[in-house]
């Protein structure tokens, strides 16, 4: 049974799936799984590996599961089996604790085009946690050591087949950008941003509303990126980027401090931080 829930485990992280291991860490009493057993359950809440107890331990670790896959955050939680749990009336016995770990798959960065923008995109995306994928005739992977697909041979964009969960960014200089466009909303992917002129981005939206695309679920983010007056290819790529990072992290876009402090305001400012530190060396407020 171990075996098959590691193996499991594998297969699970190569398609991408969403998914828990629950395994109980510690127990008192009379149990039913002991310390060290394991359960597998997938991002429904249904165990499909391995054993964490009966009804009673079972219901609760399934619904932990659920929520720390959804927060992306481990859970240890204790489950009182000696309590008359879900109404049944009658109680288990005993106690356990469990520790939840969510697997959530990497996200998926798709990069279509080249040139020092996409190269920036690819470094910045690397070091942001996305398992980047670049999609253009010419890739070599001397300009993209940080990515870890590329495709260079997809003119018809067939291989760019993105899931709602990846961000795709297409910066082709114009060509070929509607139908790479189309063909990632076809796919199903979540974001879309286009770099592009707001001339050339008016024609590309234009051609999707023709083929019936306009009313997709998909964010479509054209011309791409935050205001930040970027100018470089760097610049360009770095607001992009943090629109990405904006939207997937749910984020406003605004500035987190907006009162502009003159040096003896910020350097008050920098003391009274200092006293209140002193004053409460344990960090409670």
């Amino acid at each position: 049974m171990q075996q098959n829930i590691q193996t499991l485990i594998a297969q699970y992280q190569q398609e991408g799936k969403r998914f828990a291991v629950a395994t109980v860490v510690d127990h008192w009493g009379s149990v039913s799984a002991k310390s060290g057993s394991k359960a597998l359950i997938d991002e429904n809440g249904h165990i499909v590996s391995g054993w964490i107890g009966g009804g009673c331990a079972e219901s609760e670790t399934c619904y932990q599961a659920v929520e720390a896959i959804t927060e992306q955050k481990t859970r240890v939680f204790d489950i009182d089996l000696d309590d008359e749990m879900l109404g049944v009336g009658m109680p288990c016995g005993g106690a356990m604790k469990v520790f939840v770990d969510p697997f959530i798959p990497q996200p998926r960065l798709w990069l279509i085009g080249h040139g020092r923008v996409v190269q920036t995109l690819c470094s910045l995306g690397h070091m942001m946690g996305f398992e980047v994928m670049i999609d253009d005739p010419i890739a070599e992977h001397k300009d993209y050591p940080e990515a870890s697909t590329l495709i260079n041979d997809d003119i018809d964009y067939a291989q760019l087949t993105p899931t709602g969960d990846d961000y795709v960014i297409i910066a082709t200089q114009h060509k070929g950008d509607h139908l790479s466009m189309k063909q990632a909303i076809e796919s199903g992917a979540g974001y879309i941003a286009l770099i592009a002129s707001q001339k050339r981005a008016k024609l590309v939206l234009e051609f999707l509303d023709q083929e019936a695309l306009s009313g997709c679920d998909t964010l479509i983010s054209t011309p791409a990126g935050l205001d930040i007056a970027a100018h470089s290819p760097e610049e360009i790529a770095l607001s992009v980027m943090a629109e990405v990072v904006m939207t997937r992290r749910g984020g406003s876009g605004g500035m987190i401090h907006h009162k502009k402090l003159s040096f003896e305001e910020t350097s008050e400012a920098l003391d009274n931080a200092a006293r209140r530190a002193d004053n409460n060396p344990a960090g409670d407020e």
